[in-house]
């Protein structure tokens, strides 16, 4: 007779199961919360100097006596211990690749103004100073060395007034304009006493001159451009009036002068106006300055005062001191006739009333125009200028490799002629933090007011966190660039830092932002990363690299770029590149074979996030001391 079955289980089969079941969630538990404490553990980051310099590990080659540079440490292991978290495989088998020093010809090096190759290029119009890089097959694949008395920079705000000798040795300008007092050399060291063509009593007195005909100190006046900066002293001044001022001149004008700009810490690159628009969006800028900047102002249709007022905000000032104003009075000096000086001011005054400019003030050296703050009354006006024409079909924006033109950038349509084209701004310093214009408009697509305010607060956490990694309020840096800018919510959360900083968007960026930047109150500039940037070596402390490597991996060998950036950073300088792990392993393999010290870290929100930091930094060496080591 079978067994009588009744469906059910047996009371102890039951309970056997039930205690497997907890012993196997117990185990898992226990599991998942040891591997959680261990990444809070490891995840303590350095509290001071001393102790980051040990974690990244500054070694590979001493300072000379004298320098200024941090003691390293042979160390090069970071508290934040990414390797015990993650597993990537790396091919070693080729071995990292060494990059060797370049001549020590090459230490002032400026891949895209390099004076040879610009001399093959069209003189009309100065079109050989403007950028012309190399191709692919004249890239070099070397380290620019640093000068054999290469010392740290002085720390701002004494970088102002001093910079060692050992670092730009050139007293060209020490010599040919000693008279208007721009640089004395003083033993080791540089002084600049604020000294310039047109003002002869110092920047600061003539900045005073121009705050007694405009008002500079009442914030609405924030960035401004300075075209022909020679050593950028009136930028440099401008910065203990919370003005920002983007500085630029074409190379070998007068030997090294954006050099000594960004030597000293005051925001510069270099650039010149000649056929192309400059690499900044539309209604960029509150004020532009020349003194005695040497542009035809009045030639070409006026097409150099029509680019201006593409970058000039609405309602933004033009200052021009030198020649032709005050002509009665130094048209001897300036070694030309009085009828051609009153010629040409008369022909700058043609094509500023052309522009809709207003005349402010004309009070001894100083000439003053305003931009009108819309377009109503100009549109108007066109039945009496004919030319320039408002421009039709044109983003006012695209700036990148762009030729300039001769017709007036259209301003946005306002309703009324007392609103501002485009939208007021807050005064400085609201205007960092309040949305600006663009995004309130909706001029760029997907980004909202929501998501402005989501980008400031995550960068602040960030900075927060960078702090605990790197000497950020201490003064170890002083320039910074940000390669991937977005909203400039990096700049924006540095702002209680002795910083400045040079905010990039990139080219070919699907949402270009780089206006969103100008109308908070900072500045920077469009760029190729595939190409090399517009400044001079050992011109930057810290370089940000959020996400370009994965905009650019696909683009061009992300190692050239990663020799841009050796170029531009000085040593002992840092740089935070935030990516994939497999994109920073990649970094980092080639990074290995250039003389950097780095470690891959976990985000700031802890290993469980897929986007992981590289802190690298670049160590201390000279074209002399390798040249003895090799």
């Amino acid at each position: 007779m079978a067994k009588e079955y009744s469906g059910s289980p047996k009371h102890h089969q039951l309970e056997s199961k039930r205690k497997r079941l907890s012993w196997i969630l117990g185990v898992s538990g226990l599991c998942i919360l040891s591997y959680i404490f261990g990444a809070w553990q490891n995840t303590s980051a350095p509290t001071n100097q001393s102790e980051v310099y040990n974690k990244v590990g500054c070694d590979g080659g001493s300072p000379p006596a004298g320098s200024s540079v941090p003691s390293a440490s042979s160390s090069s292991s970071f508290s934040l211990d990414f390797q015990s978290h993650h597993q990537v495989e790396i091919n070693n088998s080729g071995g990292v690749q060494k990059f060797p020093p370049c001549d020590l010809s090459y230490s002032e090096y400026t891949p895209c103004q390099d004076p040879v190759r610009g001399r093959k290029f069209d003189r009309n119009m100065l079109k050989y100073r403007e950028r012309h890089c190399p191709k692919k097959e004249e890239l070099l694949l070397c380290l620019i060395p640093a000068p054999p008395r290469y010392k740290t920079p002085f720390k701002w705000p004494q970088s102002r007034d001093y910079a060692w000798y050992g670092n730009i040795p050139h007293r060209e300008l020490s010599i040919e304009k000693a008279v208007q007092n721009w640089i004395q050399v003083e033993g080791e060291r540089f002084r600049f006493p604020g000294g310039g063509t047109m003002f002869p009593r110092g920047a600061d007195a003539y900045i005073d001159d121009i705050n007694d005909l405009i008002p500079l100190k009442s914030g609405n006046i924030r960035t401004a451009i300075d075209t022909g900066c020679g050593v950028a002293s009136w930028g440099a001044y401008l910065l203990r009036r919370d003005i920002l001022a983007m500085s630029f001149a074409p190379r070998d004008t007068h030997e090294a002068q954006v050099q000594f700009a960004l030597e000293r810490g005051v925001p510069a690159m270099i650039g010149i106006m000649a056929s192309q628009r400059l690499p900044y969006p539309a209604r960029a800028f509150d004020m532009a300055h020349c003194s005695r900047c040497l542009i035809p102002w009045h030639k070409y249709d006026g097409m150099y005062l029509i680019e201006v007022d593409r970058i000039l905000r609405p309602g933004g000032y033009w200052i021009l001191s030198g020649p032709p104003i005050h002509w009665k009075k130094h048209w001897r000096g300036w070694e030309r006739t009085q009828e051609d000086l009153k010629k040409e001011q008369d022909a700058i005054e043609d094509v500023a009333k052309s522009l809709c400019w207003k005349k402010v003030i004309e009070k001894n050296d100083l000439s003053i125009w305003q931009k009108p703050i819309n377009h109503v009354e100009c549109i108007k006006v066109r039945k009496l200028y004919k030319t320039p024409h408002i421009c039709k079909s044109d983003n006012p924006d695209t700036a990148w490799y762009r030729n300039m033109e001769t017709c007036i950038t259209p301003l946005p349509e306002v309703s009324s002629s007392d609103e501002v084209a485009g939208g007021g701004l807050e005064k400085w310093p609201q205007r960092a933090f309040a949305i600006p214009p663009r995004i309130t408009s909706g001029s760029i697509p997907g980004i909202t007011a929501e998501k402005f305010q989501e980008d400031n607060e995550l960068w602040k956490d960030r900075v927060t966190h960078y702090k605990r990694i790197i000497p950020l309020s201490q003064g170890r840096y002083r320039n910074i660039m940000d390669m991937n800018a977005y909203l400039g919510g990096f700049a924006a959360a540095l702002l209680k830092y002795p910083v400045w900083v040079m905010n990039v968007v990139p080219a070919n960026s699907k949402q270009d932002t780089l206006g969103v930047i100008y109308e908070r109150g900072f500045i920077g500039a469009y760029q190729d990363w595939c190409e090399a940037f517009s400044t001079y070596p050992r011109t930057y402390d810290l370089i940000h690299a959020g996400g370009v490597f994965s905009i650019y991996q696909d683009r061009c060998d992300i190692t050239y770029i990663l020799l841009e950036m050796d170029r531009i950073l000085r040593p002992e300088g840092a740089v935070i590149f935030r990516d994939t792990v497999e994109v920073l392993v990649k970094i980092q393999g080639i990074t290995d074979g250039m003389r950097w010290k780095s470690q891959i870290m976990d985000h700031e929100s802890g290993p469980f996030n897929p986007e992981k930091i590289l802190v690298a930094v670049k160590t201390y060496w000279t074209g002399e001391a390798t040249q003895k080591q090799d």
